[in-house]
C-alpha cells in the first residue's frame, strides 16, 4: 500500500493535494482536478457521489486504500476523499495505481 500512495506525499508537501468531501467536490467541479482517491471504506454514499460526480466531469477516481491509509500519506488525520491538482502528479500516480493494480 505505502508503495502505490508514496507520490501522495510529495504531492501534499507541494500543496496539490484537496482533502475533504467538501473540499474535494468544489475542486472537481472548478475543475482544478486530474485524480480523485476514495477510500475503500468510505460509505456507499460517498462512493456514489463521487463516482457519479467524476464520471460527469470526466476525472479519473480510483478506490485505493483505507481511510487511515489515505489520511496517513498525507500527514493528516482519516481522509475518505482526495484530489490531486497537479497534472504531473495524478499522471505519476494513475501510472503507479494502474501497474500495482494489474500485479
Amino acid at each position: 500500500m505505502n508503495n502505490r500512495l508514496s507520490l501522495l506525499g510529495l504531492a501534499a508537501r507541494a500543496g496539490k493535494v484537496v482533502s475533504g468531501e467538501f473540499a474535494v467536490e468544489k475542486s472537481v467541479k472548478s475543475g482544478k482536478t486530474f485524480l480523485v482517491l476514495v477510500a475503500e471504506d468510505a460509505s456507499a454514499n460517498t462512493k456514489k457521489n463521487f463516482s457519479d460526480m467524476c464520471t460527469y466531469y470526466k476525472v479519473p477516481l480510483y478506490y485505493v486504500g483505507t481511510k487511515e491509509e489515505l489520511g496517513k500519506a498525507i500527514g493528516k488525520e482519516y481522509r475518505a476523499s482526495l484530489a490531486v491538482t497537479d497534472r504531473n502528479f495524478a499522471d505519476a500516480m494513475r501510472k503507479k495505481l494502474d501497474q500495482t493494480g494489474m500485479e
